[in-house]
């Protein structure tokens, strides 16, 4: 066998696999040791060359520019400086806006619009600003490919939308929806239409920015866009054919037994077309109003309580009815679905129901079934005093008192007015019979407080008159005045009462209706006595002498009297012991006496003297004269003087 030629031991150990292969990991490791630090090295130039370039940021990045000016290397104070220069000579020029072929002349005095060039320039600033490294990276891209910023403006929102608005007037044409019509009894479908109107938001957009600008140049272009109908004609296609029907025949409406025919004509009255972008078939409008107003009128029905009829064997109930109401968005529907049918074209009314407010179940649990009290009292006098009994008799009639509650007159007939129909009548105003408004009205109070007082009710309130009426039971009148002087009393049973009054051309009776309870009433009346003088009343009379009297009047003198009534229940148990107290003044005595003064003597006549001859002759003429006597007087005789 062959021998094996021997090697160095250290050259089999560097040519082994195990150690190539460990040679070849070390220079891999190194190589990559070695890149790494390249790269370390390159970003840390690179980093320091970014944040050299970055410059500072105060001032605006070169190629930045700010509607078109450079402001590169400015700070944001410069910057505006330098466009607001710059605006001055622009801001004030108009620009042309062109849309659809039509001009349109706008300044930025139009808009009150101002450019914010500080902000502008701090938004220049903003995109080459950031961390000194990132600064230097935004600062690098902008030098390379540049940046233009716009500037924001501050302008009055009305007058941009004005400004709009006239525009739009000019150059828009609208589409035109589809339209389904009636001519007569036939519908027709008018096609809908396509238009092309203003694009408002980017044109208020573009006149803003180019106002704010500082360019000048060339007309601008408002952009347009296309109006699409909303209805198509194939969208009224279904309604068509429903109209088509509706107006083919008449249509009944039904209720209960009753049947109303309407006509085709008049279907086609009430139907409301669609119109303004809506597609569907629908009953309104004027002429389905006043239909549906006249059905009302038959239809609808008020609700009734449940009443009490009295009569002289007792108290009957009348049952109560409920409220019908014509419900006219539910008719309004069964009418159209029942016309757009081909065929059974009936619909029924609907009607909607409200209960009365007092059923007959809760009349009849009320307790009224007989005549509790009653009185009657009996008047006279003028038309207008009698008219006001039955006027306040009216406002107090059908009234109902729960079980534990009190009357009140005035909180029952409330303030009474001439504007519930009373008239002018006499009445009591200061202790002296006048003219008043509601003259005769405590005729009614009066006779309530009796029918009352006869039932051994609880009287809570009550006031005499201020003189004593001889046609009222003694002590027992009630006067009232509203609002201060009431009549009040209380119903202390254990079931309602029913006031009811019935009024003749002479009397008034107020019956009260309930449970009896057969009471007794034992009633003890004071005598009336007077307790001063006849009051007067003097009242000058200029037509009369002084001196001279008349008397107008016969007044009375004041009285006073008392009533003391105990009330026993059915078993004699004494329920009430009360004593009403009354006091009259003096009704007054009219005088009229004289405030003319007594004319003064007529002076007697003076009678001139007869002329005596001594008057006009010498005394030695004067002829001697003689007495007369009683029989024969005698004459003087005048003797004529010589001449």
């Amino acid at each position: 066998m062959g021998t094996l030629s021997a090697l160095p031991l250290e050259a089999g150990v560097t040519h082994s696999h195990y150690y190539v292969r460990r040679r070849r990991q070390a220079r891999v490791r190194r190589i990559k040791r070695l890149s790494l630090v390249a790269l370390l090295l390159l970003a840390l130039m690179a980093l320091i060359g970014l944040i050299v370039y970055a410059g500072s940021p105060s001032t605006i990045a070169k190629g930045v520019k700010i509607d078109g000016v450079a402001v590169g290397g400015l700070s944001t104070a410069e910057a505006a400086k330098t466009l607001e220069r710059r605006s001055q000579a622009t801001l004030g020029t108009p620009i042309e806006f062109v849309a659809d072929g039509s001009s349109f002349r706008i300044s930025a005095s139009d808009l009150g619009l101002v450019p914010d060039w500080k902000a502008a320039a701090s938004l220049a600033r903003s995109r080459g600003d950031g961390f000194a490294p990132i600064r230097g990276v935004r600062r690098l891209k902008l030098r390379v490919f540049g940046g233009d910023v716009a500037a924001p403006a501050n302008y009055r929102q009305a007058a941009l939308k004005a400004e709009l608005a006239r525009i739009a007037a000019k150059v828009d044409n609208p589409h035109h929806d589809a339209a389904l019509v009636r001519r007569g009894l036939h519908a027709v479908i008018i096609p809908a239409k396509g238009g092309r109107v203003l694009d408002r938001e980017a044109a208020g957009e573009t006149i803003v920015a180019e106002l704010a600008s500082l360019d000048r140049g060339e007309p601008v272009t408002l952009p347009m866009k296309v109006d699409t109908p909303r209805v198509t004609a194939a969208a009224l296609a279904k309604p068509a054919a429903q109209l088509r029907t509706a107006i083919s025949a008449p249509v009944v409406l039904t209720l209960g037994p009753t049947h109303y025919r309407i006509p085709r004509w008049r279907i086609a009255t009430l139907l409301k077309l669609p119109k303004n972008g809506a597609a569907k078939l629908r009953i309104g409008g004027p002429a389905a109003d006043a239909f549906f107003k006249a059905k009302q009128k038959t239809v609808d029905r008020p609700a009734r309580d449940a009443g009490f009829v009295v009569a002289s064997n007792g108290v009957t109930i009348q049952p109560s009815r409920d409220a019908r109401v014509l419900d006219v968005p539910a008719t309004a529907t069964a009418l159209l679905a029942a016309a757009v049918r081909p065929a059974n074209r009936t619909a029924a009314i609907v009607v909607a129901t409200k209960p009365a407010e007092r059923s007959t179940k809760q009349a009849q649990g009320m307790g009224i079934t007989g005549l509790y009290s009653s009185y009657t009292t009996y008047y006279g006098g003028v038309p207008n005093r009698i008219h006001n009994v039955e006027v306040v008799s009216h406002l107090v009639d059908n009234t109902l008192i729960a079980p534990g509650k009190e009357f009140s007159f005035n909180g029952t007939t409330g303030e009474r007015n001439a504007a519930k129909g009373l008239l002018e009548a006499p009445v009591i105003i200061n202790g002296e019979l006048q003219n008043g408004l509601g003259g005769g009205t405590c005729q009614v109070s009066t006779t309530v407080f009796n029918a009352a007082y006869e039932g051994g009710l609880p009287i809570t309130a009550r006031t005499n008159h201020a003189l004593y009426i001889s046609h009222y039971p003694q002590g027992r009148d009630a006067t009232v005045n509203y609002p201060d002087i009431d009549l009040k009393f209380v119903n202390d049973t254990d079931h309602w009462l029913l006031l009811r009054t019935f009024v003749s051309s002479s009397s008034l009776t107020v019956n009260l209706y309930g449970t009896p309870q057969h009471r007794k009433v034992v009633t003890k009346t004071a005598p009336l006595v007077t307790t001063g003088p006849v009051p007067v009343k003097y009242v000058d009379d200029p037509t009369m002498l002084v001196g001279q009297q008349v008397v107008d009047h016969e007044g009375s003198p004041p009285m006073s009297t008392s009533v003391d009534r105990k009330v026993y229940d059915a078993d004699g148990k004494l329920l009430y012991d009360n004593t009403w107290y009354s006091t009259y003044v003096g009704d007054k005595s009219i005088i009229r006496q004289g405030s003319k003064p007594k004319p003064k003597p007529k002076p007697k006549p003076k009678v001139a003297p007869t002329p005596k001859p001594s008057d006009y002759l010498p005394p030695d003429l004067v002829p001697a004269t003689t007495t007369p006597t009683t029989t024969t007087p005698t004459t003087t005789v005048p003797v004529s003087p010589i001449g």
